[in-house]
């Protein structure tokens, strides 16, 4: 496996074996956590150059072409590597195009409105590249773990019901085929770490100086909840898997695995989008030959300033 070309297929035939567009077969306890894919870390540093290069090209052309824009949506449990995620994916991005939204608990003013609100309003523009650190899942993840913190005034519907997810479930497959039908691609990845690899990042975090402002209390209490979150992710990901908005659920104990699969699916998206910049406004393209002539001629630059020239303030 030393020719890129090798890395680009066997990074396709991942993407191919995680990705899941209909959720009706799923099964979270068949997918595993630890996955390398006959890779190792040392060799994906010295391909991933390559891969923010693809990457950043194609950005450049979604840019120009502004006719589709890209949702990444990121979900994953405490520690699964979300932010490093970013961080090492869209470092080679241009972050004119490129917007990371983070969403945290809901504020009173975003509580008083419908669930998918403060996300839609939170959608990149065609031409651009949007990512969710966490996302309107979490009103089926978190609020579903946590069912008595919902404001039962709210909103219509037993949340001790499973009819009431199921129907959270449907609006946000409704929300992501509209957003399909405005030329959004949408590419949901779940960060899939095991309970051990998370328990392992955690004492990092209390271990290492400068990890420890990380850390947080509630990390341990939610840890508790480990079984519930796993059925919630189940649901979550069978109920909403779509070819129009499949899961990438990406083994992930192996955060530089992980990153790898996620930048080929990335990539790969933008390939099959294949934007094209639009033509140069007809005006240009019939003057090509003086504009050149004019260049070619132009002075500008070839005598010295006054700052160069000798006695000369």
């Amino acid at each position: 496996m030393g020719d890129a070309k090798d890395y680009r297929a066997l990074g396709r035939e991942l993407v191919e074996r995680f990705l899941v567009r209909d959720g009706k077969d799923f099964d979270l306890d068949k997918v595993p956590t630890a996955e390398k894919g006959g890779l190792d870390k040392s060799t994906v540093r010295r391909i991933f150059r390559d891969c923010r290069m693809r990457l950043a090209a194609l950005q450049e052309r979604l840019a120009a072409n502004g006719e589709h824009g890209i949702l990444i949506v990121l979900q994953g449990m405490d520690t699964a590597g979300k932010d490093s995620l970013i961080r090492h994916v869209m470092s080679g991005m241009n972050p004119q195009g490129t917007h990371v939204t983070s969403f945290k608990q809901p504020s009173v003013d975003e509580q008083k409105h419908d669930f998918l609100w403060r996300v839609h309003a939170a959608m990149p523009a065609r031409g651009q590249v949007g990512v969710f650190n966490r996302s309107h899942y979490e009103d089926v993840l978190v609020a579903r773990v946590h069912a008595e913190r919902l404001d039962r005034h709210a909103f219509a519907g037993d949340p001790e019901t499973p009819a009431f997810w199921d129907g959270r479930l449907e609006d946000i497959r409704h929300f992501e085929r509209y957003l399909t039908r405005q030329n959004f691609c949408i590419l949901k990845v779940f960060l899939h770490i095991s309970p051990d690899e998370q328990r392992s990042r955690i004492l990092q975090r209390i271990d290492r100086p400068e990890k420890r402002w990380k850390f947080d209390q509630s990390d341990l209490t939610e840890r508790t909840f480990w079984p519930a979150y796993h059925r919630a992710y189940q649901e979550a990901v069978a109920g909403t898997a779509t070819p129009y908005a499949p899961w990438l659920v990406v083994p992930s104990d192996h955060k530089w695995f992980s990153r790898f699969v996620v930048m080929e699916a990335l990539i790969a998206m933008l390939e099959t989008i294949n934007p094209e910049p639009p033509p140069a406004a007809p005006e240009i393209l019939t003057k090509l030959s003086d504009l050149r002539r004019r260049l070619r001629n132009d002075t500008i630059g070839d005598e010295p300033s006054n700052h160069d020239a000798k006695g000369k303030s």
